[in-house]
């Protein structure tokens, strides 16, 4: 299946990205911290969003407008009292057809369900509000998670095309990583 070939393919940019965001979490001592973090997530989302936006319909994720998308990103930012930069420009993966965008986005799903550990690493320093992105989907996370896995190995069937699916999703990780390497202004 498509969903175990990426995961065994992007495993090491997976890890990557992982060790960065853990990083700059550790970081965080107030509000402000977060806030700056968040920017660049809302920023790299968003971006990979309006890449995505032109190859989702409802036949290939009937349920794309109900996933956690940047706005709620923006929510949190907000939130925590700091504005958005609506006109960052970030460099994003180019996507051709539904099955890159799948790829795509099988990045973002994916960071959603690492959000509980986020929120709970959050709490620990002390920061109590702006989780509205990676609350994810509740007690829900698993069945949505389940549910895009399904959409993306039923889009991506053809073993043919398992490479260069992966390759989309190493590319979204590997411009993530780029961005969050990038100091941002608060």
């Amino acid at each position: 299946m498509l969903s175990q070939y990426i995961k065994e393919h992007t495993k090491e940019s997976h890890q990557a990205l992982e060790g960065i965001v853990v990083r700059q979490l550790k970081a965080i001592r107030n509000e402000e911290d977060y806030a700056s973090i968040l920017k660049n997530f809302y920023s790299y989302f968003m971006a990979v969003e309006r890449e995505i936006q032109p190859y989702m319909t409802g036949d290939i994720l009937p349920d794309y407008n109900e996933r956690r998308n940047s706005q709620h990103i923006q929510e949190d930012i907000e939130t925590l009292g700091a504005e958005v930069d609506q006109n960052r420009v970030v460099s994003v993966p180019s996507l051709h057809h539904s099955l890159d965008a799948l790829s795509a986005l099988y990045v973002l799903e994916g960071s959603i369900m690492g959000g509980p550990y986020i929120v709970q690493m959050l709490k620990k320093y002390g920061i109590e509000r702006g989780f509205s992105f990676f609350s994810g989907y509740r007690e829900e996370s698993a069945q949505m998670w389940e549910k895009f896995l399904q959409a993306l190995n039923r889009v991506g069937n053809d073993p043919a095309t398992y490479e260069r699916s992966a390759d989309k999703a190493n590319q979204t990780f590997a411009h993530f990583q780029e961005l969050l390497s990038t100091p941002v202004d608060r």
